[in-house]
C-alpha cells in the first residue's frame, strides 16, 4: 500500500521534507534544511532515509528549508533525478552553492573560536555539506514545466503554480492503491492572491484524495499591501529623520526583489527621501539576475512592468565582495541595508547587526517569517541582550516588523483556498508551522469543511 512519511515541517517550520512510498517506487518531495535553533541537530543527524533507493526528488521551489539538505543527500547516496520548474533550478543551484560556502565559512569560524574559548561543539567543527557537495547536486537537475507530467514507475507527478515565488510549485502525485486511482497534492508554501511580483495561486483541482498543506500564518491575517507601503515609508522616513539605518535581514530570493520593488516606487513617488540602499548579498544579486530573465513567470503588478529594470533606482548599491561589504560601516550617514538571511541566522546581516543594534537611532526591520529559535525571533521578541558571533550585544535599536510583505498565505486565505476542492478530501495533513499553530489551524479546517485533518509528527507515517 502507498504510504507517505513526514520527515521534516512537522510541528515546526521548517525542514520540509516528504517522503511517498508504493511497491513501485519512492519519491522526496523537497528535502529542506532545519532553521530552527532546537531542529538544527536533526540536520546533521544520520539520514532517516535510504538514499539510494529514492527514485527522484520534486522540489516545490528554492527556499533553503525546502532545499538545504539535498546535498548531503547526494553525498550520503542519492543517484537520481531532481525535478522542479526551470526557474527553481537556476536559483536553487545559487541558493546551494551560498549554503555550503556559509557552512565551511562558519565551521571554520566556529572552529577557531572555540579553540580561543576552549571548548567544542555544541554541533561538529565540520561544515554540514561542502561546495564541492552543492555542486554535486546540479547534474541530477532536470527542469519541468506547469502542468506537463512526468512519469515514475506507477505514479506520475503534475506541477502547478503556488504564487509564492518565483517558479514556485504545489505538486501533485497521481497513483494507484489497489484498484483506485489516487491522487495528493502537496501545497509547498502558498503564495498570496494580490502580491506585486506573483499572480495569485492556481486553483486547486477538482478531483484530490489527499492534501498536505502549509500553515505558517494559519493563526494570523496579512495588512492589505497598500498599509504594508505606507508603514514601510514610514518607518524609512523615522529612521533617517534620527540619523540611522535601517537594516532589513532579508531572504535573497523574492522578499529583497520585492523590497526594491517597494522602494523604486516610494522613491519615485517622494514619500521617502533619497538615500543609498545597499543589497549586500552576492546570492540576492545573482537571484535578482534570474528574476529579470524569467518575464514570462513574472505576475501581479509587475507584469505590466516592461521599461527597463522593476528592481534598478538611483542610488541602489550592489555589494558583491566581502572589503565592500565591510565599507558599508564606514559610511555613517543614513541608508538601507537589506542582507541575508532572513531570519538572521547566518551571512552578512549579523555583521551589519552587530554594528546597529546598540545604535538607539537605527532601525531593525523585519520583513519575513522568524522561526521559533532563530536570532530573528529572539531580537523581535525584545531580548536583551542578544548573542550574535560569539558576543552579547545591548539591543538600543528600535525594533520593526513589516508582516504584509510575507509571500505565504495568511490564515483566511488558506482556509478559502484549502476549502475550495470540489468534494470531500480523504484526509488533510497540517504541515509547515509552529506546533500549536498546526494544531489550531487543523481544528478550524476540519470544522470548516467536516473532512479528517491531522497535524502529524516528526517521522510519523500514513497509509494512502
Amino acid at each position: 500500500m502507498p504510504k507517505l512519511t513526514f520527515l521534516g515541517a512537522a510541528g515546526n517550520v521548517t525542514g520540509s521534507r516528504y517522503l511517498f512510498e508504493d511497491t513501485h517506487t519512492q519519491l522526496l518531495v523537497d528535502c529542506g534544511l532545519y532553521q530552527e535553533r532546537e531542529f538544527l541537530s536533526r540536520n546533521w543527524d544520520p539520514s532517516p532515509l535510504e538514499p539510494a533507493k529514492i527514485e527522484a526528488v520534486l522540489l516545490t521551489h528554492a527556499h533553503l528549508d525546502h532545499i538545504g539538505l539535498l546535498p548531503k543527500l547526494v553525498r550520503d547516496g542519492f543517484k537520481g533525478r531532481v525535478y522542479a520548474t526551470d526557474a527553481t533550478l537556476e536559483m536553487a543551484e545559487v541558493m546551494l552553492l551560498d549554503s555550503a560556502r556559509i557552512q565551511e565559512e562558519d565551521a571554520d569560524a566556529k572552529k577557531r573560536r572555540h579553540r580561543r574559548e576552549g571548548r567544542s561543539g555544541p554541533y561538529p567543527e565540520e561544515p554540514l555539506y561542502t561546495v564541492e557537495d552543492a555542486q554535486a547536486c546540479v547534474p541530477m537537475f532536470r527542469p519541468i514545466e506547469y502542468g506537463k507530467p512526468v512519469a515514475f514507475d506507477g505514479t506520475t507527478a503534475v506541477f502547478a503554480d503556488a504564487g509564492h515565488v518565483l517558479g514556485s510549485a504545489m505538486i501533485y502525485l497521481e497513483f494507484k492503491s489497489g484498484r483506485a486511482e489516487r491522487t495528493i497534492c502537496f501545497s509547498g508554501d502558498i503564495g498570496r492572491p494580490e502580491r506585486p511580483l506573483q499572480d495569485a495561486p492556481s486553483l486547486p483541482r477538482s478531483t484530490l484524495d489527499y492534501l498536505v498543506i502549509e500553515s505558517t500564518y494559519g493563526d494570523r491575517e496579512h495588512p492589505p499591501a497598500e498599509e504594508v507601503e505606507g508603514k514601510l515609508g514610514d518607518i524609512i522616513n523615522e529612521t533617517v529623520n534620527r540619523g540611522g539605518n535601517v537594516i532589513i535581514p532579508a531572504f535573497a530570493l523574492e522578499r529583497t526583489q520585492e523590497l526594491l520593488f517597494y522602494l523604486k516606487r516610494l522613491l519615485a513617488s517622494g514619500r521617502v527621501a533619497r538615500l543609498p540602499v545597499y543589497v549586500d548579498s552576492p546570492m540576492a544579486i545573482k537571484l535578482t539576475e534570474i528574476f529579470t530573465r524569467h518575464p514570462e513567470l513574472w505576475g501581479g503588478e509587475i507584469d505590466n512592468y516592461r521599461k527597463g529594470s522593476p528592481f534598478e533606482f538611483g542610488g541602489l548599491k550592489l555589494t558583491a565582495s566581502a572589503s565592500a561589504s565591510r565599507a558599508i560601516a564606514d559610511d555613517r550617514s543614513p541608508a538601507i541595508i537589506i542582507a541575508g538571511s532572513g531570519m538572521a541566522t547566518g551571512g552578512r546581516i549579523k555583521h551589519h547587526l552587530i554594528n546597529n543594534i546598540s545604535r538607539a537611532e537605527s532601525t531593525i526591520l523585519f520583513v519575513g517569517y522568524q522561526a521559533r529559535g532563530t536570532l530573528g525571533r529572539v531580537i523581535l521578541s525584545g531580548t536583551t541582550p542578544v548573542r550574535i558571533l560569539g558576543r552579547e550585544y545591548e539591543v538600543k535599536a528600535r525594533i520593526e516588523q513589516v508582516p504584509g510583505l510575507s509571500a505565504h498565505a495568511g490564515r483566511s486565505e488558506l482556509l478559502d483556498w484549502a476549502s475550495s476542492f470540489k468534494r470531500p478530501l480523504k484526509q488533510v495533513f497540517v504541515t509547515h508551522g509552529e506546533e500549536d499553530i498546526e494544531k489550531e489551524f487543523a481544528g478550524e479546517l476540519a470544522r470548516r469543511t467536516g473532512w479528517p485533518v491531522t497535524a502529524p509528527e516528526y517521522g510519523q507515517s500514513f497509509d494512502l
